[in-house]
């Protein structure tokens, strides 16, 4: 692509780099230039214009910028991922229901490395995200881009986005309580996490805070496709009531603790086929902790390793609780 002035009685067919002022209105950038514009700027007074003119390699911005994100998502129905329409070489990628976004990090730096031209943002990896909510924006910064570019940054970013919807819906918490009386009247956090991706409590039971009493409360779960344990007492120890109780009850516990503050004393396991997620007790305040981002993956059917769990840190360190009994940081006198 040529980029620069040029003398009106070559600019037919270039594209306009800035917006101009005439006196019966205004051409604006990234028009294409025909016989009217150019008549108009010579009117004007004007002998040039500062101007693009694509070379027969190259593809003009829109263009370039709709292909790239057909290739990210070249099948919508499936990614779950709509395009919108294409305008000033930009192209967006909305939600098509509420969901976690899968995004291939290595894809898109891959992409983003072809030409400083071709640019690819998207939500942060595994974001929750609502219906119609926009996940990602491709952006071709010039006017024109050459098309063995363009063709490089498609196969670099094929299929690097996708959507999961919501899968499960039946959801069972199970409360444990040193004393029966204190039991809290309301899970409105929980269940608000819950209601946005259409989950639903289906169960709410509660048992002793020992190890034996949760065992068979859990034992004789049925119908639940996520099974979450909150405890009276902050679990803090591999071996502790709830991850001893699922263990008790037939079930594993496959990560204690995780490098997500708030959260770290989450745990995840599983008994039988549905997973179970020992909730840390900052899930009672509606901010956003580590138990969020292990829940809305298991809901939308993405599954959640040990090794997933300890590749959280980076970006782990989120947003204080005001309310918290133990801050991070202890006030000094």
């Amino acid at each position: 692509m040529r980029f620069g002035p040029i003398p009106l009685t070559e600019a037919e067919g270039a594209i306009l780099a800035h917006s101009v002022a005439l006196p019966e209105g205004r051409l604006r950038k990234g028009c294409t230039l025909g016989p009217v514009e150019v008549a108009r700027l010579r009117a004007s007074g004007r002998s040039e214009v500062i101007a693009a003119r694509l070379d027969p390699d190259d593809l003009h911005e829109d263009a370039a910028a709709l292909a790239i994100a057909k290739a990210l998502v070249p099948d919508p129905e499936a990614s779950g991922l709509d395009l919108r329409p294409v305008g000033t070489g930009r192209v967006n990628l909305h939600a098509r229901s509420a969901g976690v976004v899968e995004v291939v990090a290595s894809r898109v730096d891959a992409l983003n490395l072809v030409d400083p031209m071709i640019t690819l943002a998207t939500v942060p990896r595994w974001q929750r995200v609502k219906a119609d909510e926009m996940v990602a924006t491709v952006k071709v910064i010039a006017y024109g881009v050459a098309r063995a570019s363009v063709d490089t940054a498609r196969a670099a970013g094929t299929r690097a986005l996708a959507l999961h919807h919501p899968r499960l819906s039946r959801v069972a918490l199970v409360e444990t309580h040193t004393d029966p009386a204190a039991r809290p009247a309301k899970m409105t956090a929980i269940t608000g996490r819950l209601s946005t991706l259409g989950a639903g409590l289906t169960t709410h039971l509660h048992s002793p805070h020992r190890e034996a009493d949760l065992a068979l409360t859990l034992a004789g779960l049925t119908g639940a496709e996520l099974i979450l344990i909150l405890t009276a007492s902050a679990t803090s120890d591999p071996v502790d009531v709830a991850p001893a109780a699922v263990r008790r009850a037939g079930g594993r516990v496959d990560r204690f603790g995780m490098p997500v503050d708030p959260g770290n004393l989450l745990f995840l396991g599983s008994l039988g086929e549905t997973p179970v997620i020992g909730l840390p007790g900052c899930v009672r305040s509606p901010a956003l902790n580590g138990a969020d981002w292990v829940m809305e993956r298991l809901i939308c059917g993405v599954p959640v390793t040990a090794v997933d769990i300890a590749g959280m840190g980076v970006g782990g360190l989120l947003k204080e609780i005001p309310t918290r009994g133990r801050p991070r940081e202890a006030k000094h006198e």
